[in-house]
């Protein structure tokens, strides 16, 4: 059944492009995090978890102005459901994950393991979906 321009969808504005730098940021700085916990596991190379702690906390810079801004999009949109609801719920929540993680890699680096790399990979693919979510075209008369 095709969508008329009239119906209640929701409208919201896109991210614009610092908001999608910072999210595109904390995604790769996430997933260099992950690779890094990866490393160390493999070889126990104790700079390799340094180098994990350092990425998370740039990942978690930049994770947090991004979500800073997604809240503000949500507060001045007209209509707040659907997708920018998910979108911000989905920030936050990859946002504290990744505390929990950084504080995690706070440890001892013979102490991180495994939960720090359970943790990296959680947040990793939690700030992909996030990323997918928040960067895809806005849907507009039933039409991306």
């Amino acid at each position: 059944m095709p969508l008329s321009a009239s119906s209640s969808l929701t409208y919201y504005s896109p991210p614009g492009p610092l908001h999608a730098i910072l999210v595109a940021g904390s995604v790769s700085l996430f997933l260099g995090a992950l690779l890094s916990d990866i490393a160390y596991y493999k070889s126990y190379e104790i700079q390799w978890s340094n180098f994990a702690s350092w990425l998370t906390a740039g990942a978690l810079l930049f994770g947090g102005l991004a979500l800073l801004f997604a809240l503000v999009n949500l507060v001045t949109a007209d209509r707040k459901a659907g997708q920018p609801v998910w979108y911000v719920l989905l920030l936050a929540v990859t946002w504290v994950l990744g505390l929990i993680n950084a504080f995690q890699h706070a440890k001892d680096a013979w102490a991180v393991m495994p939960l720090g790399l359970v943790l990296s990979v959680i947040v990793a693919v939690l700030s992909c979906a996030s990323a997918w979510i928040g960067l895809r075209g806005p849907l507009v008369g039933g039409v991306r």
